[in-house]
Formats: structure tokens, C-alpha cells, sequence
């Protein structure tokens, strides 16, 4: 059964694969392994799988889960959904036959729009010109830092119709960010008892270069003890602009 998500640019959740290892700055409070922990105590059967302690944890290994290609064939209503929020689909053991299987289901419901996001962004160029494209899918990279901006031209590469970044948590300045080709920016802070405050100068900048570039920008929080803790108010105002929709409406 697919989740309804609380996050503010989303509707729901499906998790094809479930579980991730640490690879940059910005998993290192990663909420998804504290929350698939809380699931393994729970006896949550998606997250019975332990991943390697140095870069994982309970019930965070890598895991494929069959069964789940068939929930968005079951969706009645059409809705926007953010794929692998519990994981990332090209992590380097999730075979390709999967990835493109994902990709054909969400090709067969373009009713839905499919939000996927990566930090495996070479290993997504890659395996570009082996998956379909179709309309309904944006395809995103993280960019938490200035050191992880390849990923952008990475991202530039691929087929996608909508390509966008998620810049969340932001932990430095962007100034080198180029918007050449990218239909979307999502910035935030981070949350937790560990979260890394968020400047307002890299929000700012981070807005001001969107509107210079004319891409929609989305402010999703600036983080604290929990994720509502600092409010989504950037200079008086919220931000919730989305990419002009190729697929499903996004209304």
C-alpha cells in the first residue's frame, strides 16, 4: 500500500526498493534511516533488512520489493508521486532490468506524475540512453553543497522531460550553479536532533539565482529539532512554485 506524504511538494510516496548507504555530506542525518530503523522495531516487513553499519543501518539494506511495481496500476485518482523516498533507484545494487521495469510502470500510468530523485547521478547518466522517457517522470539530483554540483551537469545528460534539483539540506553556498536546462529547484534546511542550520544568504542566493534563470523555486522549510520547527516563510512569503507540467496536471 503506497504512503500519502506529508512532504509539502508531493502527494504520495512508492518505494519500488527500500534502504540506501551514505555517500556525501548531505546523508549524514538522513531521516530515512532513522525512520526505517523505527520501522524494524515496529516489525514493518519492508524493513527487516540490516545495511552495513559503516554506511547504512537496521533496516536500511538495500532491498527489492517485486510486488510494490503493481500499487500504482491500483491508484484510482490521479497524483503526483515522489518514487524511492525510502532509498534511491540507482544505487549501484539495484539491477538495471529493475530500474527500467520501474520505468515502464510508470511509462503504462501517465495519469501520474513521478518525481525520482538521485544522488547516483553518474551512474544515471549512464543507464540514460537504456530507460524510456516518458513525460510523466522528473527526474532530480540532490545538491546539498558546492562540492556535489557535477551531479547538475550529470542530470543535464539524461532524457527527462522535467529535470530538477533538490537542494535539501542546503549546507553551503551555490555560486557556480548554472540553471541551463533545469525546470526546477526545491531548497531547505535540514531536521533532527543533529540538523546543520541553514544560512539565509544560501537560501537567498539559492532563490535569487531562480529568478534570474526564470525556474520555478520551492521552499520547502528551514529545518530545526523537527521539520516544521523554523517555518517555510522566506522573506515574508512562502514559496511553492512548481515546473510547468509535461505529463499528468499537477493542479
Amino acid at each position: 500500500m503506497a504512503d500519502r506524504s506529508s512532504i509539502e511538494w508531493t502527494e504520495a510516496t512508492w518505494n519500488p526498493t527500500t534502504g540506501c548507504d551514505r555517500i556525501s555530506s548531505g546523508c549524514d542525518n538522513c531521516y530515512a534511516l532513522t525512520l526505517a530503523n523505527r520501522l524494524k522495531a515496529m516489525g514493518a516487513r519492508k524493513y527487516q533488512n540490516d545495511g552495513d553499519p559503516r554506511t547504512s543501518g537496521p533496516g536500511f539494506g538495500l532491498t527489492i520489493h517485486e510486488d510494490a511495481l503493481e500499487i500504482p496500476y491500483r491508484w484510482r485518482a490521479s497524483r503526483i508521486v515522489f518514487v524511492n523516498s525510502m532509498s534511491d533507484l540507482f544505487h549501484a545494487r539495484v539491477p538495471k532490468e529493475f530500474i527500467q521495469r520501474v520505468f515502464e510502470v510508470m511509462a503504462n500510468t501517465p495519469q501520474h506524475t513521478y518525481q525520482v530523485l538521485t544522488k547516483r547521478a553518474r551512474r544515471l547518466r549512464l543507464l540514460s540512453e537504456e530507460l524510456s522517457w516518458p513525460e510523466n517522470v522528473w527526474m532530480g539530483v540532490s545538491v546539498e553543497d558546492s562540492s556535489t554540483l557535477h551531479r547538475v551537469d550529470d542530470l543535464r545528460r539524461t532524457g527527462a522531460a522535467v529535470k530538477f534539483l533538490s537542494c535539501e539540506p542546503l549546507l553551503g553556498e551555490l555560486t557556480d550553479l548554472s540553471l541551463e536546462g533545469i525546470d526546477w529547484v526545491i531548497g531547505g534546511g535540514e531536521s533532527g536532533p543533529k540538523y546543520r542550520p541553514l544560512k539565509p544568504e544560501w537560501i537567498r542566493h539559492l532563490r535569487d539565482t531562480c529568478l534570474k534563470s526564470e525556474v520555478p523555486f520551492f521552499f520547502k522549510q528551514w529545518g530545526g529539532r523537527t521539520p516544521k520547527a523554523g517555518g517555510r516563510l522566506l522573506d515574508g512569503r512562502t514559496w511553492d512554485e512548481m515546473p510547468k507540467s509535461k505529463g499528468a496536471s499537477v493542479a
